[in-house]
């Protein structure tokens, strides 16, 4: 099966361990491809292991990495690396993504902070950007990550993600929700936002769902269902962009498959409605 860049399409779903033996009996028909956390598997034998390949052989994956910290302070991990573009090239996965952000000093911080809006950020980000590039023999794609404080910050978050993918010359996971919870969370306008970014890099999408505190306040869980705003917002990035691959994130509070696979359909239905208006002005 090619899996490479030209045959991912459609809507897609986070790989969760708590399902992989039901899709081995049977694959949803409204599920194109699949999204794993290479750190996740990597080194793994046995059992889970052979489930995986399993999958891998029949689906379409992409990986998205949890853990390079690729504005992190300290030197990037480099055997990860490696062990990442093996993985790749182990189970014929085309696309790799990760964070546009970091997790790592002297260890593991084990959570996703933002790299300050800075010229001195972009040329650090860049730099690691272009050895994981180098190592990997491949394009990258970063995904807009959710934030609650920018210190330090000398220039736009779109300023900084523009100047990042130009000068990297990577390419972007966008996630829809973290755009709608940083617009709600820093008081800018989600449309505008979306609408500045630089369509042509954009790889393939995330939607999932978060927790609102106040009409103020969003913090990004991954652990409810996707929001009418959120579903608002993908259906005009398709307006805007034309439709590109997108898929359906859950981490926490993981309901049956059933019911995920709902939420994937609504990407696809969202995406059939986007194309007749594609080709109406194509």
């Amino acid at each position: 099966m090619i899996t490479g860049p030209a045959s991912l399409h459609g809507a897609g779903l986070g790989l969760r361990r708590a399902f992989v033996r039901a899709l081995l009996d049977t694959s949803p028909a409204a599920v194109d491809f699949y999204e794993i956390a290479p750190e996740n598997w990597i080194g793994m034998g046995g059992a889970n292991a052979r489930r995986l390949r399993a999958l891998t052989e029949r689906h379409p994956f992409v990986c998205h990495g949890l853990s390079l910290s690729l504005g992190g302070p300290a030197p990037l991990d480099l055997e990860l690396v490696r062990a990442i573009g093996d993985f790749l090239d182990v189970h014929d996965i085309a696309v790799y993504s990760e964070h546009l952000s970091y997790c790592s000093d002297d260890g593991q911080l084990y959570d996703l902070l933002p790299i300050p809006f800075t010229e001195a950020a972009i040329d650090h980000v860049v730099a690691r950007i272009g050895q994981v590039q180098d190592l990997l023999g491949r394009r990258i794609a970063v995904e807009n990550v959710s934030y609650y404080a920018a210190p330090g910050q000398e220039m736009t978050e779109l300023d900084f993600i523009d100047a990042v993918l130009e000068r990297a010359d990577c390419e972007l996971l966008l996630d829809v929700n973290n755009l709608h919870v940083n617009a709600v969370n820093h008081g800018y306008d989600a449309l505008d936002f979306l609408r500045a970014l630089p369509g042509e890099r954009i790889r393939y999408g995330h939607v999932a769902g978060h927790r609102e505190v106040s009409p103020e306040l969003c913090i990004d869980t991954h652990g409810s269902a996707v929001i009418d705003p959120v579903w608002s917002l993908l259906a005009a990035a398709y307006e805007h962009f034309g439709v590109f691959p997108t898929l359906l994130e859950r981490d926490f509070d993981i309901p049956p498959l059933t019911q995920l696979v709902e939420e994937v359909e609504q990407i696809a239905t969202i995406q059939r409605r986007a194309q007749p208006e594609q080709r109406a002005h194509g």
